[in-house]
């Protein structure tokens, strides 16, 4: 937690577990400016939480969320992608995009088709049963979502929407420049 200029209120005392840990390091090294912790630790923390409690409708359907995100991009983009394409919609390596198709593929709900050009490359597509499971659990999943977020109001949801947006614009920025 940064330090509070005399008169400036510290803000809500939370209780969360980072904010344990936070007090800890401040404990034990209260020359640190933890601030960023309080930060990055809670997104960590939350992204964590999700991924644990998994996606309820995902789950029914027998499908990971990475799955899913495969599903979903070769349904909102409404067109073929070939593997490489669907690793950079969904932000995946290739090598696990190889395997989830393959299990996708054996399920039915992907069809993939040789290029008549070049034999090597492959170009996937939805077969019915993927986008009518796509359409089924979409809906579903984002009242999930919505319940998730429920605790918070719209206006501290778009809020919390146009940081995480912003920060997310700057990383990725970042990222480009150092060709990570």
């Amino acid at each position: 937690m940064r330090p509070t200029e005399p008169g400036q209120s510290a803000g809500p005392v939370r209780t969360d577990t980072v904010a344990a840990v936070v007090r800890q390091w401040q404990t034990v090294r209260p020359d640190l400016d933890t601030g960023p912790m309080e930060i990055i630790g809670r997104v960590n923390r939350c992204a964590a939480l999700l991924q644990q409690a998994e996606d309820a409708p995902l789950r029914r359907a027998g499908l990971s969320r990475a799955e899913f995100d495969l599903l979903g991009a070769l349904r909102r983009t409404g067109h073929e992608l070939t593997p490489g394409e669907l690793a950079r919609e969904t932000f995946s390596s290739g090598a696990a995009v190889t395997k989830r198709l393959k299990q996708l593929t054996e399920r039915g709900l992907v069809g993939r088709r040789v290029d008549s050009r070049d034999r090597r490359v492959a170009h996937l597509r939805l077969t019915d049963a993927g986008r009518d499971l796509v359409d089924g659990i979409m809906p579903e999943q984002l009242v999930y979502e919505s319940a998730v977020l429920s605790a918070l109001d719209d206006d501290r949801q778009g809020e919390l929407a146009d940081l995480l947006g912003e920060l997310l614009s700057r990383l990725e920025g970042h990222m480009r420049t150092l060709r990570v």
